[in-house]
């Protein structure tokens, strides 16, 4: 069986989740790494390991999803040099912003009552709202 490349995104809510999610992975035999990305909520594991395997472990913490599997090593990609066409897109980004600010400018014309703000009221705030759990 070769190594393979599982990513797997989590919900993590904490570095208590966090740290049972590893310890649960870890326990599989034929893992050679693995690596949490807290921001996006991956988990990226590489060895010899059924990806079945891995969310059946990571299931019974937290919700899970496969992302992706692959080969362990990625083929090196060629950088390539910058493009002069980049500044080009810079400019069409810049016009799509100030035709979308005039988009809002027209909407708030004729829509002049349009709510900016919204409030939102939590159970903590209110104990006597009705909350079904």
């Amino acid at each position: 069986m070769a190594a393979k490349k599982v990513v797997v995104k989590l919900d993590l809510h904490d570095d208590k989740a966090k740290q049972k999610a590893l310890k649960a992975v870890s326990s599989l035999q034929g893992i050679e790494s693995i690596a949490i990305n807290t921001k996006e909520d991956n988990l990226t594991v590489v060895g010899e390991v059924d990806p079945v395997d891995i969310v059946s472990k990571l299931r019974k913490l937290c919700h899970t999803q496969i992302v992706s599997v692959g080969p362990a090593k990625e083929p090196e990609k060629k950088k390539e040099e910058p493009k002069k066409e980049e500044p080009k897109k810079e400019e069409g980004k810049k016009e799509e912003e100030k035709h979308i600010a005039e988009l809002v400018k027209a909407y708030k014309a004729y829509n002049p009552y349009m709510t900016q703000f919204y409030h939102v009221q939590s159970v903590e705030e209110n104990p006597n709202a009705c909350v079904i759990l």
